[in-house]
């Protein structure tokens, strides 16, 4: 049965007694507490901020064209000018370099130096104690946990409260049935499996 919406707070106790929604919910916010912790215990080893860190690990893993003040604004949240602030330590400690646009001077791609590439390579593994109860799961709770995590981002995106996402569901190439159980790419032109829905995909085209 449908859980009604109620306007009381998930973090009032007898109200998560009663609700596995709040239940739920308070659980996602402790996991965020853990994210929050290793990061910052990942950040102090390196005298950087959280966010400074989390910038060096996205600029390892993302395109070119990824690696603008713009792009990492929307993509964390932020504004340009704390996006900048940021960078201009990095350029500072070396971390990064700035190829500028030969026709827009105030423009420019973000690139990792050696010494960058090497410090977002080691903090990528900030959350291997997160991931290790998720590899001890069997393989059915993790695809229906993939399943409820992803409805959970893709609400929160049309809601406006995250602004950038890669997923499948947002994506021009992704068809699925009309069902919504099965799935399908038309850039792979092939079906995809549950286990197959991409989180963050190199070749997302955004939906118009």
């Amino acid at each position: 049965m449908k859980s009604k919406l109620i306007n009381i707070s998930d973090f009032e106790p007898e109200q998560q007694i009663n609700s596995i929604d709040s239940k739920i919910v308070a659980s996602l916010e402790r996991i965020s507490q853990a994210f929050r912790v290793l990061l910052w215990q990942e950040s102090k080893e390196f005298t950087l901020s959280p966010i400074q860190i989390q910038v060096l690990i996205f600029l390892l893993h993302h395109s070119p064209e990824k690696r603008k003040v713009s792009y990492l604004a929307d993509e964390f949240n932020l504004t340009k000018a704390t996006i900048s602030d940021s960078v201009k330590i990095l350029e500072e400690k070396r971390f990064i370099t700035k190829e500028y646009d030969a026709n827009d001077s105030r423009s420019y791609m973000i690139h990792l130096t050696k010494k960058g590439k090497d410090i977002a390579a080691k903090a990528g593994f900030f959350t291997k104690e997160i991931r290790q109860p998720i590899i001890n799961l069997n393989q059915d709770n993790k695809e229906n946990l993939l399943l409820s995590l992803l409805g959970v981002i893709s609400h929160l995106n049309q809601a406006g409260v995250i602004t950038v996402q890669r997923m499948c569901k947002s994506c021009a190439y992704y068809r699925p049935s009309v069902n919504g159980q099965t799935h399908f790419c038309n850039l792979l032109n092939q079906p995809l499996r549950d286990i197959d829905l991409r989180i963050d995909c190199p070749e997302h085209q955004l939906k118009i």
